[in-house]
């Protein structure tokens, strides 16, 4: 049943005459699109779960469930693969599904990611393995990327904002260039920039914000406040990605989101990932793990780290711990401290050195005050506490890492947080090894 030579044409199919062939051919999306718009029947629009540890496969249609499972029973006696002719007709309804299943986590799959839904495909059904490739999968991989361009164009037409946002029509005219400063998910984010909800407009959410200015006001009005916040998620971030606002103008018209609570709140809603808790128990399981590695350290860096460590001798509380777990984790890293951390003697004098700070922890005695673009964002927090609400003020606001401390944010993203894991530079994977 092998067909390699006609296999191997299917995929190398240019980008553009496989966009021409499926551009109508709409049973490759569902026979409802709206429909994949709202993949949460608590948040419409909004996803509720973030890229899996291992994709699972949709079921397709009982047409070709029939001729797949018919194929594997001919592979697991034969070793045979389907034919082309078998094949070709098979791929709308292959692909279509398959589209659908990676959307319900993210519009833009990293290469990793679609290799992944591949490989999963393959294992499953290993009659569609292709001869010649890595785990029968590569040509799987080249046509999943294509659909997902495929899939876009029509979400685009359908209105989705996070496609919508790339549309040449929205760029200025010097950046019409389709792969050019896109925008779209840089930190695992998974409701980057979620539609709004069902038979709400721009119009009634602001009306929601305006509201919102006035119950943030009110004593004991916590549940009311987080109720609206979660209904304005979508305006809120349909600001931050579209218009880059200053934090000082973000920080007036959404006052609300600059609390501990809001700010767990929102990075839950953007990563559905649980902020303070995930974020401080990865740090306490690593900790002692951390400590040991950081001992066999030599050089200017291991008498830096065993400097650090004698902050244990006056404070030997959980939350020091935690403060000097991160500061040698900084270390470890190669770069330095004092670039997220400073220290000041009063609040005067962080008051006066404040408009010269982009992004920093500032520390006075025992309590940290996260300040962004010169503004005092939160404060009042331990270290540790700090730097998990950092990383959440970093993703509500949409920001970048500092340069000077990529590893240290890529360490709290991807050990700290388990966010983009599977993918991470050498140094963090062999962190990674080392203390998980």
């Amino acid at each position: 049943m092998t067909d390699a030579t006609n296999m191997t044409d299917v995929t190398n199919m240019t980008d553009q005459s496989l966009e021409e062939h499926n551009v109508d051919d709409t049973s490759s999306v569902s026979t409802d699109d709206t429909l994949i718009l709202s993949s949460s029947q608590d948040s419409p629009g909004h996803r509720s779960q973030c890229w899996p540890a291992q994709f699972s496969i949709p079921s397709f249609s009982s047409f070709t469930e029939i001729q797949i499972q018919s194929a594997n029973e001919c592979f697991k006696k034969h070793g045979t693969l389907l034919t082309a002719k078998e094949f070709i007709p098979l791929l709308p309804d292959i692909l279509g599904k398959l589209g659908e299943a990676i959307y319900e986590y993210t519009a833009y799959p990293s290469s990793l990611q679609i290799s992944e839904v591949a490989e999963a495909l393959t294992q499953k059904h290993p009659c569609l393995k292709e001869p010649g490739s890595f785990n029968g999968s590569y040509g799987w991989a080249q046509r999943l990327k294509y659909k997902m361009n495929n899939f876009r164009s029509k979400l685009r037409g359908l209105g989705c904002p996070e496609v919508e946002v790339n549309s040449l029509k929205r760029k200025t005219t010097h950046d019409q260039y389709p792969a050019k400063n896109l925008k779209k998910t840089k930190k695992a984010e998974v409701n980057y920039l979620p539609p709004h909800g069902q038979g709400e407009t721009t119009a009634s959410l602001e009306k929601e914000r305006v509201e919102l200015l006035s119950e943030v006001m009110k004593r004991d009005n916590s549940k009311v406040v987080a109720q609206k916040m979660a209904k304005t998620f979508s305006l809120r971030r349909e600001e931050i990605v579209n218009e880059a606002p200053a934090i000082s103008d973000f920080m007036k018209r959404w006052p609300a989101l600059f609390s501990e609570a809001q700010i767990c709140e929102e990075f839950k809603r953007i990563t559905t990932v649980s902020l303070e808790s995930t974020f401080l128990a990865k740090l306490d399981q690593c900790t002692p793990k951390l400590m040991a590695l950081t001992q066999s350290k030599g050089g200017a860096a291991g008498l830096k780290m065993r400097h650090i460590k004698d902050m244990l001798l006056e404070d030997n509380t959980v939350e020091r711990r935690r403060e000097v777990a991160i500061r040698c984790l900084i270390v470890y890293l190669g770069e330095k401290e004092e670039e997220l951390f400073k220290q000041y003697s009063d609040v005067e004098e962080l008051d006066t050195d404040l408009l010269m700070q982009v992004m920093k922890i500032a520390i006075i005695g025992d309590r940290a005050t996260i300040v962004v673009e010169g503004t005092k964002v939160l404060q009042r927090f331990d270290v540790a506490r700090s730097c998990a609400l950092l990383m959440g003020v970093i993703y509500a606001l949409n920001l970048s890492y500092p340069k000077q401390l990529k590893f240290t944010f890529e360490a709290f993203q991807k050990l700290c947080l388990g966010l983009d894991g599977q993918k991470a530079s050498s140094k963090i994977m062999n962190l990674k090894y080392g203390i998980f």
